[in-house]
Parts: C-alpha cells; structure tokens; sequence
C-alpha cells in the first residue's frame, strides 16, 4: 500500500482524485479501490514544547530564567489534531510505501518530515520515502507531479533549514518577548510586548517611518522653466540645470534654495534669445514583467484594489484550493519551467474565456515568443503564480477572487506579446547662458503595454512629456536651432515629509529591504535574499502586529501606536533593524544548500541572545512607562487570559 501524506485535506482531494475508483472516504484519508490511502495534515500537526515542558519552574514567567535554551528540543502535537496523528501513526505502520507531499517550500518539506520523525518511521522505510511537488490541484498536474516522485532525501538541507528557522524564532521569541514583558509589567503595563526577529524589523519600519514625518520640518525650494517657442510658433517647456556656480546654494539633493537666485534667473531669460544645444533621440524597449510570485501580487493588489496583504493571499488559496484556477500561491518564485510553454495556448484560451476584454488583443498573442520568464535555471521548488487551464463561470467567484484572477491573468498574457517600444528625447536649451532642459517619451508601439491602458486609444502620433506638474508636447526640434523665450516661471515649492506606509509600500520595503539598511556587507546580502520574512508569512506576520495593537489602520495608510512606539524605542537596534533578521535568512538559505550546518548557525544565535536578554534585564523602563495605561479594550479582552502564560513570538 502506498500512502501518501498531504499538507492539507485539499490537496489530500486532489490527489484522491486521480487515484483508481472508486474511493472510501474515511475520517482523515481516503482509499483508493487499488488500496493506496491518502491522508493528510492540517498544516502543522506538532509544535514546538512550552517551556514549562522543559521545567515546571519556566510556568512562572522570571527574569532569572532567561534564557530558556533547551537541550534536547521536544515536539508535541497540537490539541486539535491528536486524533489525525494517532489516524498517520497507524497508516505509516500499514504502509509500504510513503509519499511526502507537503507544499513545496521550505514549510512544508519540513510539516510533514517532523510527522514522520514524531511516529518514529522505520529507517528502511524512511529512507525509502518518495517527494511529490504539486504546485497546481488540476488533475493533469497533479497526474504528472505523480510520475515525477524524487526521493525525499534530497529535500532533507530543505527540512533542516526549516527546522533551525523554527527552533531559533522559539529561541528568540520566548526569551526577549518574557524579558521585555516583565520589564513592561515593572513600568506598570498590563500587557505582553512580543518580540520577534521578523515582526519586530517590521514594525520598527513603521515607527521610524512615523518618527521621520513627525518631526519633519518643511522647507522651501525653487525651480524655473522657461516657456519657448519656434520660429513656426510650436511651444514647449524646459526646466533650469543649476551649475556648479550654484552649488552653495543648493541642498544635497541638488534643490535650490535661495529665492533670490531662481528669481535673477527667471528675470534674465524672459524675452531673451535662445538656441538648441544638444538632441539626443534613443529608441527604447520595455520588455514584458515577469509573472506574479506573492509579494509582487500583493503589492499590485493593494495599490489597484486597494486589498491587504492577507486578503489577497486568502483570496489566493481560495482560487487555488477551492476553485482551481491558480497555481500554487505561497510562491516567491517570478519564473516559469520551459515545458510549461506548451500548455499556453490552452491556458490563454481560459483567460480570455474568464476576462473577455483581453480577447481584443488575440491577434497579438504569439506562444512561440519565449519572454525571459521561462528560465528553467530560476526554477526551483515551485514557480510564479499563473492561471490554470481550468474554466469555471467567474460570477461564482467574490470580487476580490475575480480581481485577483484578473492581474494573474493579464501578467502571463503578457508574456506572449511584443516588447513596448518608444523613443526617449532629450533636448539641451541655452538661454542667456543659462542650461535648460526638456524630455520626452514617444509611444512607438504599445505591444504588452496594451493590455494595462485603461483606454483602447494608443494613438503616438506626439511626443508628450510630463514635465512636473505640466504636460507639454515637444515639436519637432534640430541642433543650433533659434527658439524664442517668452518668459520665465517660478515654481516655488516645499519639500514633503515621506509619505505613510501603505499595505504595499510596506510589503515593498519588507522585499526590498536592502535599501533600509546602511551597511555595505548587510545590505550585499539582503540583496541576495528575498527580504524580511517569507511569502508565506508576510501577510500574517502584518495582522500579528495588527491584532496586538503596535500597528493601526488609518485609511489606506499603516501608522504605529503608542505601545509600538515604546517598545521599539526600548529595544537595541539589532532587535528593531532588519540586519540580523537579513543574516538569519542568508543563513537559513546556506543550510539549504548545504553550505552551513545546523549548529554553526544556531550556537552564535544562542551567544547573542544571552547578549540581549542581558541588555534587557538592565534596560531603563521610563519609555515603556508612556504606556503604564491599560491596553486598549478589544486588545485587552483578547489577551486577557493570556496575560499569565502568553504564547511565544512567531516571526
């Protein structure tokens, strides 16, 4: 008998289903009539022991017991889920032949591994188990990701990856989150102060965020452009390029700030000669843009429909779960295996069939194109999010399920159509000795483009340019050219404090994280990692945050409250900023690729934590007394019986 272990009761069904029939349903499996089962998890069956599993004296939170580091790591499973693991240990017995399919990613290599482990699996039959990598529940994928099982040992650098991930956010989050709790209880807050090596990162972007547009102080600067016009009479704007001579009278991003010196400009130009310098016209290509991996989807989704962070991935999972029509969601791949290229048309069909106004463009959907989103090499566990070759009546689905289904839809149509091609001209105006400048982007032709204009008119018949607040159109111009200027203009203006973060502005700084960082080496390899968190995990590390009251919503925008503040302001940088957190996950990646073993990676962690928790135990507790009062009411009924033996930090 084989039995297959599936992360989820979903993809249980999807697997049951191209399984001989007919089936038995049982509770937590179904048989296949050739006798194979397929169980399941319910995500996480185990989790890691509280520390009172380690010593009845850790039920009692104490500064004198931290840090908690155990030695030897236990697992017990959830309360909701003994009967499933009870159902697993009497399948594995029964079993000839185990399938591991759990997600693939790093969680869930590591879900079903750590069951397996828990059951005390048989050597030989572990070391016999097969891997399955299903990324799309329709039936001919899942049939196919059937017939190309690997054997699970390859997978095991992913599983300890995931295991160290996991035994070190326990670390991290038990120890400073009881530390920084108690110090908190001390100034007379009645609340838990949770820290963990994502969640606090994050939320320490948003308070300096917060801090900076506080107390930002406005100041003015000035810019001039000049109104011109041709011998035929053809008007256009450029802008004033300060020279050198100017430079002291600049700030270091090269705004001029002395009023008195734009206004000698504008009154030297007006009504004076002027003549071309320089024209410079490069034709240019904008290639299509990768599909969709979930950061990028989510990001798209909140600035076009305005959704959270976990609206579009519930929203994800249930267009991949429940309707089929996506692929595997969690996905931080942007890339797309060759062979998939030849279910394309069959899939562009069920889009066009789902979102008929992309049908207008049919006759430029060319499947023999190959964008630069097909690149085996970039393939790994999983690939980008695409639609499925599945069609269904889309008014069966929610708004947001269509709306979601739409993006994904047009970023891989895109993929089959030509390159955007336009002309960029810049043009280099003196006047009364004075630099000025103009540029311009003509549409050559809209190619991918087409499919993101809100109007079906791609006329380029001109050049236009948005030049500041002013569109201007720029007629045709030759060097050494006379021109006329009728006047100059002032702009005066005011530098503006960085905007709020948004849903998207943040999950862009969380991906994006390596320009947040000021160190060379740090910022090297935060370029090389995917940011703070996972894809899995962003979306629900947001609304931890959210739900323990250190974040609000206000409108569109994301702000930090009081508590946030105060307890950010209480932590050393290391625990605030996302450098350590940037190394954990270079870390996290070398084990998986087997350039690091697990203890070189978690003793120098249990080293600094030590560091840490004894910063925290001498820590100055005035800025924590800000926030003596009682929590705000929703959070502190959903705390309140918590408050003695509250759950560790996840993230």
């Amino acid at each position: 008998m084989i039995l297959y272990i599936a992360e989820k009761p979903s993809l249980g069904r999807a697997i049951a289903d191209v399984l001989p029939k007919p089936h038995k349903k049982e509770e937590g499996c179904i048989r296949a009539a050739n006798g194979d089962v397929v169980s399941w998890c319910f995500g996480h069956l185990l989790e890691l022991a509280e520390p009172d599993q380690y010593d009845p004296l850790y039920k009692q939170w104490r500064l004198e017991h931290l840090p908690i580091v155990p030695d030897n790591w236990q697992m017990q499973p959830k309360p909701k889920t003994r009967k499933q693991i009870a159902l697993l240990r009497k399948l594995t017995k029964e079993a000839d032949q185990i399938v591991h399919a759990g997600d693939p990613d790093r969680e869930g290599q590591l879900l079903v591994d750590e069951v397996i482990d828990y059951l005390k699996v048989p050597k030989q039959k572990r070391t016999a188990i097969k891997r399955c990598l299903i990324s799309d529940l329709n039936p001919k994928s899942v049939k196919r990701s059937l017939q190309q099982l690997r054997d699970n040992s390859e997978f095991i650098p992913l599983a300890t990856s995931a295991l160290a991930r996991s035994r070190a956010d326990w670390l991290y989050g038990i120890n400073l989150t009881r530390a920084y709790t108690l110090q908190g209880r001390q100034a007379g807050y009645n609340g838990v102060l949770s820290v963990g090596r994502v969640q606090t990162p994050i939320l320490g972007l948003v308070v300096r965020r917060d801090l900076e547009i506080e107390s930002f102080k406005s100041k003015p600067f000035y810019e001039v452009l000049a109104h011109l016009k041709t011998e035929q009479g053809e008007g256009f704007t450029a802008k004033w390029q300060p020279s050198a001579a100017c430079d002291k009278w600049r700030d270091e991003e090269g705004r001029v700030l002395s009023k008195a010196l734009a206004e000698n400009v504008v009154s030297r130009i007006s009504g004076q000669t002027a003549y071309v310098k320089d024209i410079e016209k490069k034709p240019k290509k904008a290639t299509p843009p990768l599909p969709y991996n979930l950061s990028a989807l989510q990001i798209d989704a909140n600035k076009r429909f305005g959704l959270s962070a976990q609206q579009v991935l519930d929203t994800c999972q249930a267009l991949y779960e429940k309707h089929k029509l996506l692929t595997y969601p969690r996905s931080d791949c942007r890339y797309l295996p060759e062979d998939h290229r030849a279910e394309a048309p069959q899939i562009a069909a069920k889009i066009q069939a789902h979102c008929p106004h992309f049908s207008a463009y049919h006759t430029e959907f060319d499947f023999s194109r190959k964008s630069k989103a097909w690149n085996d090499k970039k393939v790994e566990a999983h690939h980008a999010i695409i639609p499925t070759d599945r069609q269904l009546d889309l008014t069966k689905l929610s708004r947001a399920e269509q709306q979601v289904y739409e993006l994904v839809g047009r970023q891989y149509l895109a993929q089959f159509m030509s390159d955007h091609h336009y002309a960029e001209t810049r043009v280099d105006v003196v006047i009364a000795g004075g630099d000025f400048k103009a540029t311009a982007k003509q549409i050559l032709s809209w190619g991918w483009k087409a499919l993101y204009q809100k109007s079906q008119s791609r006329s380029h018949d001109q050049a236009k340019v948005a030049s500041d607040d002013n569109e201007v159109c720029l007629p045709a111009l030759a060097k050494q050219q006379a021109l006329h200027c009728i006047k100059g203009e002032l702009l005066d203006k005011l530098t503006q404090p960085p905007k709020p973060f948004t849903d998207a502005t943040l999950l862009s700084a969380m991906t994006g994280i390596a320009r947040f960082v000021e160190d060379p080496a740090i910022k090297k390899i935060l370029k090389e990692t995917d940011g703070l968190g996972t894809e899995a995990t962003r979306a629900g590390i947001l609304e931890l945050l959210f739900k323990r009251q250190f974040l609000v919503r206000q409108n569109k925008t994301i702000r930090s409250t009081e508590t946030g503040r105060a307890l950010i302001c209480s932590l050393p940088d290391r625990a605030s900023k996302p450098d350590m957190t940037a190394q954990w996950e270079a870390s996290l990646d070398a084990i998986s690729q087997q350039q690091l073993n697990y203890q070189a990676f978690m003793q120098p962690l249990t080293d600094v934590l030590g560091d840490m928790i004894n910063q925290a135990k001498v820590l100055d507790t005035s800025l924590l007394k800000r926030i003596k009062q009682k929590p705000a009411a929703a959070f502190k009924r959903k705390t309140r019986k918590r408050v003695s033996k509250p759950k560790m930090a996840k993230g």
